[in-house]
């Protein structure tokens, strides 16, 4: 095999296993529990404000296009940066920063069980940099999937891609639970996400620090109300 030949190949495993290392992050069997939250859509579907595949694709895309391009796509790509840096007082900044932005206790709770799940099962799989958020009350999700990126080679837009893809497939699961999609329908939303998600994360790694936030107060108003919600299936 030529010098060049075998550089080719290294650089072809490299990103081959980087590829599979982000399918291994984004899927669904990952067991940190996102299948039982909702992010406040079972109350949305309860009050009549989701129905149908419409209304569904629309929820999803705008929260989407308006919250996580704002907000959890520019603040991973910062833990991302972080994490790569070394900059511990940068991830804690963040992490704090990120807890602080989450409408209600059940949003708060859900990012804080989802991370303190990701950083057990990093540790079993040999990231011990995850084991001092094992037992932190205040880390988040966003934390470790960024650590995980970055000590697994994954560069910085391909895992908010997979972020977003990742939210997007648990989001339409949740829709189709909640007002009887079949799975054709989930691919039609999930199809209209894929045509948004580089233009989001390219929108992400443009904001500055001051730039970050959104508005938008259905969100809030149905995280707070899920709370009391009578019959639920999910945890928020």
């Amino acid at each position: 095999m030529t010098t060049t030949a075998a550089s080719l190949t290294s650089r072809s495993l490299l990103c081959d296993t980087s590829l599979l290392r982000l399918l291994q992050l984004v899927s669904p069997t990952l067991p940190v529990g996102a299948y039982a939250y909702s992010h406040a859509l079972e109350w949305a579907a309860g009050q009549g404000w989701v129905r149908q595949e419409a209304e569904a694709a629309d929820w999803i895309t705008g929260l989407m296009q308006h919250t996580l391009a704002r907000f959890d796509v520019p603040v991973l790509l910062r833990f991302h940066r972080a994490w790569d840096q070394g900059d511990q007082a940068a991830v804690r900044y963040w992490n704090a920063y990120l807890l602080a932005g989450r409408e209600s206790a059940e949003f708060q709770a859900q990012e804080n069980h989802l991370g303190r799940a990701l950083a057990t099962l990093l540790v079993n799989l040999g990231l011990t940099e995850a084991e001092p958020w094992k037992s932190n009350a205040s880390v988040s999700f966003l934390n470790m999937f960024a650590l995980a990126a970055v000590r697994w080679g994954i560069p910085s837009r391909e895992t908010g891609v997979g972020y977003l893809w990742s939210w997007a497939e648990n989001q339409v699961a949740a829709a189709i639970k909640l007002i009887s999609l079949g799975q054709t329908a989930g691919q039609r939303i999930l199809g209209r996400c894929v045509e948004i998600i580089p233009e989001i994360v390219t929108q992400a790694h443009a904001l500055t620090d001051d730039e970050i936030g959104f508005v938008a107060p259905s969100l809030a108003i149905a995280g707070a109300l899920h709370e009391t919600q009578h019959t639920r299936l999910f945890r928020s």
